[in-house]
């Protein structure tokens, strides 16, 4: 099995598995102002980037990188397509958004995630030392100083 992580210059792929993601149950109150970001994908992520994880040449997996401002990003839409998921993925798509975050030059990245709904990744974050910051509504915002 190949599994391969690139930067897409694509939308078209992104969008498709954004919109994948947006419809697991109990994720509705992370895809505020989701529209608006679907719509402009290049522009919302200008400064950051957007990732795609191939298996075998298929698109199984995304993330996005959004600048906040000169030191600071936000880490956004992590999604493993359930039938791709225990694998390792998650983690390979989250060191590449990483890699590129520190070739941007940013110091610090963010991630907000709601553990009731998303409980593996949750916890793959504060494995990889993302450190919970915030809470709010069951909504966390974690941290990691690169």
């Amino acid at each position: 099995m190949s599994f391969k992580v690139e930067e897409c210059g694509n939308t078209g792929v992104v969008k498709e598995l954004f919109i994948e993601y947006s419809h697991i149950q109990g994720a509705e109150s992370c895809f505020k102002s989701f529209d608006k970001e679907l719509n402009d994908l290049a522009g919302f992520y200008q400064g950051g980037g957007l990732f795609v994880g191939y298996e075998n040449g298929n698109p199984v997996a995304c993330i996005a990188l959004r600048k906040i401002n000169e030191e600071k990003c936000e880490a956004k839409r992590l999604f493993i397509r359930p039938e791709h998921r225990g694998n390792g993925y998650a983690r390979l798509m989250i060191h590449a958004m990483l890699d590129k975050a520190r070739e941007l030059g940013f110091r610090e990245v963010s991630f907000t995630t709601k553990p009731s709904v998303m409980q593996v990744g949750y916890g793959l974050y504060q494995r990889m030392g993302f450190e919970e910051v915030a809470e709010e509504d069951g909504i966390v915002t974690m941290r990691m100083t690169l």
